[in-house]
């Protein structure tokens, strides 16, 4: 099973993000739009059957069709029903089964680029950086997956998939890296989660060093059904805490107030009641929402030279 570094993807997987507009509006016509209309690309998953009560998790291989780079200002996706989160994840290796190929998640490590929990979901970054520059994320042709997880709560079977689009900056801006300011993912992985048989209000915490001079324009956390309480800590600054792990929502900020981590240190924790489907086992740190767990924070940062993964195995702290 692979252990993935996230985070919105995500989205985020990043994902968990809220989809509000921290930009104030820009394509909703609240000023002139820098953001191209049409997307750059978008990235469809093929349908698959979800039958009435089954849950499962599946991973969906792609290359992204950009030949070129793409400077992207926003992320848009959509699910149907029967998807209850999906993450969007770029290879480190290139090693990955073929493209359309769908598996149970098998494979190497790899860092999250998008991530949703919404049906429909769009994330605009910020028009300004704190000097009058957008963000943007920029994103060559690279090997990915969707990490899709299935839930069919009614009583007919339903076809489920996903869809990504990138929107990228328009080109006047694009074409100029110094009229950009570049973010990108920051995510931590906690591998050393065990929750014991009947555990209550256990909690399990992780620190990793946080991305040096940076500044942080939005942060979620991602974790399962077990846990009832998740925290994102900067020193003993409480940053970021949601006590709903479906839907945990975000924190965002905005020029000239982005929140940067003075004690140069993330520390992120999830508190977990083993007392449902998993409860005479021990539940540890996996893919499946079904039977694993998983403690995430994720976020933004700006100035970006790419994605940041931080993983913690057996008490050491590894940021890629």
């Amino acid at each position: 099973m692979r252990t993935s570094v996230f985070v919105s993807g995500l989205a985020s997987l990043l994902f968990a993000c809220g989809g509000t507009d921290p930009a104030g509006g820009d394509d909703d016509g609240g000023g002139e739009s820098i953001t191209e209309t049409d997307p750059a690309f978008t990235i469809e998953s093929s349908e698959l059957t979800v039958m009435p009560g089954e849950e499962f998790t599946k991973c969906f291989y792609f290359t992204t069709p950009n030949t070129d780079k793409v400077v992207i200002h926003k992320w848009a996706s959509t699910m149907t029903p029967g998807s209850h989160h999906m993450i969007m994840f770029r290879s480190i290796s290139g090693n990955q089964p073929a493209d359309g190929t769908i598996d149970d998640c098998n494979g190497d490590v790899a860092i999250p680029i998008y991530g949703t929990q919404v049906p429909v979901e769009e994330i605009l970054f910020p028009d300004d950086d704190g000097n009058g520059q957008p963000l943007a994320q920029e994103l060559f042709q690279t090997k990915g997956y969707f990490q899709m997880h299935y839930f069919n709560s009614g009583e007919a079977p339903v076809q489920a998939k996903v869809s990504v689009s990138a929107y990228a900056l328009i080109p006047e801006l694009a074409e100029h890296v110094s009229s950009y300011t570049k973010t990108d993912l920051v995510a931590t992985y906690n591998n050393d989660i065990a929750i014991p048989p009947h555990a209550m209000d256990l909690t399990v915490k992780a620190t990793c060093p946080a991305p040096a001079d940076a500044q942080i324009w939005q942060v979620s956390t991602h974790s399962h059904k077990q846990s009832m309480k998740t925290k994102i800590s900067d020193g003993a600054e409480m940053v970021f805490e949601s006590t709903d792990w479906e839907h945990p929502g975000d924190r965002r900020w905005s020029a000239p107030d982005f929140h940067t981590f003075t004690s140069g240190q993330m520390t992120w924790e999830c508190t977990y009641t083993n007392l449902g489907d998993n409860q005479d086992r021990t539940v540890r740190a996996g893919q499946s929402a079904k039977t694993d767990e998983m403690c995430m924070m994720t976020g933004y940062y700006f100035p970006a030279s790419g994605p940041r993964g931080c993983f913690m195995d057996n008490g050491s702290c590894t940021c890629l």
